[in-house]
């Protein structure tokens, strides 16, 4: 065994380029330092964001969008502290992510040094796994280990937590031998992403006999890569799909087993038919109270096949009858071959398939039409950036009303198109993931869908957009408010909008925007929104940001109230009247 000698911070780099990281998205500071030299002659590229939090959105973005794990390097203390939000997000969303935080000399740790924390004990909660190391020599084993852990299983965020001391050359303790022969040491850590025979054959013997099945999809089929697979099933058994909020594009909208998404605010038929179901099949899913509603009230008189890579949650929040632990992919192409066997079974479905064609015709989505003297309809500038930009256009949003009206109104016919924060709602999510998503993925158009309120959180990331080059396209839905927030008040709080409104003229984002170096427009009337998306997609050369006015008073429907149960389900004033 050949060894080389290098320091500490030369291993970290290289250790990196061994696990094929290409793009890392940082922001120096004194105790990750030392790290930032070796980086120079690196053949990784480093992304120098604006604030931390964005630096761990845009790995996310690019782990959503490529399938890959998103790396960020940050320093110690503050630098660290800013990353837990999206390290939070990550975890929360299952995002195969590695960070690297600076930490001060292992001697001063705990003496409260100059930007000190406990960043281990800090994001202990929010990772899936976190190192700190306190010897050079360990340093490739814990990176290799990490991205290990970030990509096996369950995916998640993981933190390697690097004292200054062990990757400054000038000092002893940086000193190290590089093996290109690493091995891990991760004792009692052995993913399986196998499935037990017997409970495939039990699943299907309830998919045989069930006479109202519905396929609840999650995440988990996106990060098992079993999109095909999921198609492959339903198309099988003529099982209608319902897609989450984090599963959108995993089963093609356009597709005639398509349902869409359920939950709180999703469409009519997807929320009904789960309710109203005999069975079913959870594939990835965890059941998310954003999906149940009152639980006690959630899907009544439906049996339960549940299948998870994570067996903690099998039974955490509703007792599965048939619960598979193990990968969604390898578990539904087992299903399928387990039904292609012995048969699809004789279940009468053609009442169930009237039903669900009755809610369709019955309940589509909709709004009021728009009266001249109004602001802007948000679904329709949404239904006019979908209509207008290529079908396989990757959109990111960020979290309140507009998010919802992205993922109601945009056709999602490809995986790996649709980027936001489903578990932690982390406002100000959209523009850093867009921009992790451009630069994984530089020949796709992409656009961030935003509020004004969440624009204000993240914006400066658009200087990154442009220094670094990554042409992605905004469309910010003004309303002036925290939407979500208003809507809520007024539906629940008598009207009384208490710390809503932002402002309808500061800032100015045209000129924001503007200043970042992106090109800008302000539309104010419908006539002017296609003209004004289509200079946008014709744009490749640097960001562009659209200030779209849109009403303040228009609300996100279906909706199911908080602590209602599905059944409630509150539809557009235009559906009040039709029977259910």
């Amino acid at each position: 065994m050949t060894t080389t000698p290098m320091d500490g911070g030369q291993a970290l780099i290289r250790a990196l380029e061994n696990e094929g990281v290409d793009l890392l998205f940082g922001l120096p500071g004194g105790a990750i330092l030392p790290v930032y030299d070796p980086l120079i002659d690196s053949s990784i590229r480093h992304v120098l964001v604006r604030h931390e939090q964005g630096a761990g959105h845009m790995a996310s973005g690019y782990a959503h969008a490529t399938g890959r794990p998103g790396v960020l390097m940050v320093t110690s203390g503050p630098g660290a502290t800013n990353a837990v939000t999206a390290l939070c997000d990550a975890h929360l969303d299952s995002v195969p992510m590695v960070c690297i935080t600076g930490q001060v000399p292992v001697g001063a740790i705990g003496t409260d040094a100059f930007q000190e924390c406990d960043t281990t004990g800090i994001t202990m909660s929010v990772t899936k796994h976190n190192f700190l190391v306190t010897e050079a020599q360990d340093i490739p084993r814990v990176v290799k280990e990490a991205f290990h852990i970030a990509t096996t299983g369950r995916p998640g965020p993981v933190l390697v937590d690097i004292p200054k001391d062990i990757v400054d050359p000038g000092n002893p303790a940086s000193a190290m031998e590089w093996s290109d022969d690493i091995e891990m040491d991760l004792p009692g850590y052995n993913p399986d992403t196998g499935v037990d025979k017997a409970d495939i054959a039990a699943a299907a013997d309830l998919i045989r006999s069930a006479e109202r099945p519905v396929l609840y999809v999650g995440g988990g089929i996106l990060k098992a890569r079993a999109a095909e697979a999921l198609r492959q099933l339903a198309e099988l058994t003529g099982i209608h799909v319902v897609t989450t909020l984090m599963a959108r594009g995993a089963f093609p909208d356009s597709h005639d087993l398509c349902l869409g998404m359920p939950g709180m605010h999703g469409n009519f038929t997807a929320v009904t038919a789960m309710q109203e179901a005999d069975l079913l099949v959870a594939l990835g899913a965890r059941f998310d109270d954003r999906v149940t509603g009152r639980l006690d009230g959630f899907a009544p008189d439906a049996r339960i096949v549940h299948v998870d890579i994570d067996s903690a949650e099998l039974g955490k929040v509703r007792r599965a009858d048939v619960a598979i632990r193990g990968d969604c992919r390898v578990a539904i192409e087992a299903l399928v071959a387990e039904l292609q066997a012995d048969g699809l079974g004789d279940a009468d479905r053609v009442a169930w398939r009237s039903r669900v064609s009755g809610w369709q015709e019955r309940f589509p989505l909709v709004y009021e039409a728009w009266v001249p003297g109004q602001a802007l309809k948000p679904q329709y500038v949404i239904e006019r950036l979908r209509d207008l930009s290529p079908d396989d256009t990757i959109v990111a949003s960020g979290v309140g009303q507009h998010q919802m009206w992205a993922s109601q109104y945009w056709n999602f016919d490809h995986p790996y198109t649709w980027i936001n924060s489903g578990g932690l709602g982390t406002m100000g999510y959209a523009i850093p993931a867009a921009i992790g998503a451009k630069a994984g993925m530089p020949d796709r158009m992409v656009w961030a869908i935003d509020g004004d309120g969440c624009f204000q959180m993240t914006a400066q990331e658009l200087v990154t957009a442009t220094v670094e080059g990554f042409p992605i396209k905004v469309a910010l839905l003004n309303n002036s408010y925290l939407g979500m927030v208003r809507q809520w008040q007024e539906m629940f709080y008598d009207e009384r909008y208490s710390e809503v409104f932002l402002s309808k003229d500061v800032p100015d984002y045209k000129m924001w925007a503007q200043s970042m170096g992106c090109e800008a427009m302000r539309v104010d009337d419908p006539d002017e929104i296609d003209a004004a998306i289509t200079k946008a997609n014709e744009i490749d050369d640097r960001p562009v940001v659209i200030d779209f006015r849109v009403m303040a008073e228009e609300k996100v429907y279906p909706m199911v109230p908080s602590g209602a149960t599905n059944s409630d389900l509150v539809v557009p004033p235009l559906q009040a009247d039709q029977p259910r």
